[in-house]
């Protein structure tokens, strides 16, 4: 019979001369082998499911769900399930030849364990929605905390955290060591799970209030999530033993450096709080900024971002929204008005010319009917007679200049119709007679 592993004694020299013997046992290399034949067939069932679930994907009509859904949530579970099912199977196997179960009776929590961490951190990725950075570090994640397990079914956690919390520096009166910095990562990532999700119900709640502008909704947003982050933070260094008045000398220093360097920094991050509080610009508005015209995309701390109509994402630092001006063609009233200048000859008749204007602007569909378009005659030039037409549109997001070319075409050709020209610029050029002065003398 063999000794089972976590009863063997934790003296070095002694768990050599244990594990010496262990190796020579030959009940404890049949339980190996079953350990590779369970791990060989899980990973057999998991490829033969993994190609199933994909064809099933490539035929269903609902692909995504399929593929995303059941795919992702079994094949992270599957291999541990599968292979403890192998395991309990060759332990029973081995019970009914009366021999030694030790290290698969260590096996199956391990397994369990597993397959429970990766189903957990699954559903928490899912969850609070985050970007590629956690999903690459999802298997890190379900890694160490299935070796915490480990290490405790072992029996080898407080020598673990012993030593961890041996490899330490003195920095001034204060001591810092490994095992405490690692407290400290835990419980910030704990923490700020705790912040994520706490922000996410308070963002779905604000944005359900029907009461609260847009404008409004972000800056509530973002402040409850920065509150969120900060006392997370601060409760993740209370909870290791970290004293917050240390963080007085930190606060100093920050306010020094956000006085020289991260000025910049902190009047983006004020002024879009500005921003958003005083409401003057929200998602979704119009505005023309540095020559920048689009309709805003979002609202951050630092800046807002722009989609023009040629698809391309502006960032404004916020600090430009408060000291350049800004046109905001939606703050009020999102109708704008468009004019259209044209010239007409002196042989034409006004009245007509400014008749087929209206008819141009009253086809084009963007064009509003109220407030309703207007034919002016603004002056009496020096190639012809200036007309000009004026037309309201409701949809500055969609541009303008569609809109203008849309209706010059339409007015070329109702004034090709009407026999009605659009003069070139001319010049009249008058010769006086007696030119005898100026003859040369002689």
């Amino acid at each position: 019979m063999t000794m089972p592993l976590t009863d063997l004694p934790l003296d070095p020299a002694t768990l050599v001369d244990a594990g010496q013997a262990l190796l020579l046992s030959p009940p404890f290399w049949w339980q190996v082998g079953v350990v590779a034949l369970a791990a060989a067939g899980a990973w057999l069932v998991h490829r033969t499911l993994g190609h199933g679930l994909a064809a099933q994907a490539g035929d269903a009509a609902d692909a995504y769900a399929v593929r995303h859904l059941a795919r992702r949530t079994l094949q992270r579970i599957l291999f541990p399930l599968a292979m403890l099912l192998g395991v309990l199977a060759g332990r029973a196997l081995l019970m009914r030849m009366d021999m030694p179960v030790g290290a698969l009776d260590l096996a199956v929590p391990l397994l369990v364990s597993l397959a429970t961490i990766r189903l957990l951190v699954y559903f928490l990725r899912k969850a609070f929605r985050p970007g590629p950075a956690v999903k690459a570090w999802e298997s890190l994640i379900a890694t160490s905390v299935w070796l915490l397990v480990a290490l405790h079914l072992l029996g080898w956690l407080p020598i673990v955290l012993e030593a961890l919390d041996a490899m330490a520096v003195e920095v001034g009166s204060a001591r810092v060591s490994v095992l405490a910095m690692l407290k400290l990562l835990l419980a910030l990532a704990l923490l700020w799970l705790l912040a994520t999700w706490l922000g996410r119900v308070i963002e779905q709640r604000i944005g359900q209030a029907a009461f609260v502008n847009p404008g409004m909704q972000v800056a509530l947003v973002k402040l409850s999530k920065f509150t969120l982050m900060v006392l997370a933070f601060l409760l993740a260094l209370n909870a290791v033993g970290i004293d917050l008045t240390a963080l007085a000398v930190f606060g100093g220093a920050l306010g020094v450096g956000l006085g020289f360097g991260l000025q910049r920094i902190a009047s983006n991050f004020i002024s879009g709080f500005i921003v958003l509080f005083d409401r003057s610009i929200r998602p979704g508005d119009v505005i023309s900024v540095d020559q920048s015209f689009g309709w805003v995309q979002a609202l951050h701390a630092r800046y807002v971002v722009i989609k023009d109509r040629d698809g391309v994402e502006r960032l404004i630092p916020n600090e430009m929204l408060i000291t350049n001006p800004v046109i905001n063609w939606s703050y009020s009233d999102r109708n704008v008005r468009l004019k259209i200048p044209v010239a007409i000859s002196y042989d034409n008749d006004p009245e007509q010319a400014m008749a087929l204007l209206l008819q141009a602007a009253r086809a084009n569909e963007r064009v509003l009917a109220e407030p309703a378009p207007a034919a002016r005659l603004m002056a009496f030039g020096d190639s012809g007679i200036e007309l000009e037409l004026r037309v309201w549109l409701g949809d500055p997001e969609a541009g303008l200049a569609a809109v203008r070319s849309d209706i010059n075409r339409a007015i070329w050709r109702l004034f090709k119709e009407a026999g009605i020209v659009i003069p070139y610029p001319q010049r009249d050029l008058h010769i006086r007679s007696g030119l005898e002065g100026l003859r040369p003398r002689g």
